[in-house]
């Protein structure tokens, strides 16, 4: 039997290079405020990536299948699955692009538009990071878009 002592039986993993890692730490900062947004969320029976949906076409009137999926980075047969079932909730409808008959244009239902609304609301009310002040919350928006936008 060896002498060393397991990671199990001490208090502190060794993460220096992980934490050094630009992915690991947003990772990491995601799956700890993740939980924060699927309660938020549960409470108007959406997902995060529906929620997402409904604000960029909210946002967006007009906006295409294809370019929400490039958007949010679905592919065409997982965003159609999604639509799929938003549609079949009444949150959206999928209507034929009258100057491309091949694109299909997204709208918020009214019952899509109302739901958005709330949960908006929601968000709007409580997006502070407790572990951050308002200017560092503003400075990691800048810098998290930085390399997304």
């Amino acid at each position: 039997m060896s002498n060393q002592k397991s990671t199990q039986d001490t208090d502190a993993i060794d993460q220096s290079f992980l934490l050094r890692q630009v992915g690991y730490n947003c990772l990491q900062a995601y799956l700890k405020i993740e939980p924060d947004i699927k309660k938020r969320l549960t409470r108007y029976q959406l997902k995060p990536v529906e929620f997402t949906v409904l604000s960029l076409i909210s946002s967006n009137p007009g906006i295409n299948q294809k370019r929400l999926g490039h958007t949010i980075n679905v592919s065409p047969p997982n965003l159609a699955t999604l639509l799929d079932k938003m549609e079949l909730r009444e949150l959206l409808a999928r209507k034929r692009n009258p100057n491309d008959k091949r694109s299909q244009i997204l709208e918020l239902t009214d019952k899509g538009q109302t739901l958005f609304e709330k949960a908006k609301q929601q968000f709007e009310k409580n997006e502070n990071i407790p572990y951050l002040s308002s200017t560092e919350q503003k400075q990691l928006l800048v810098l998290l878009q930085k390399i997304f936008l």
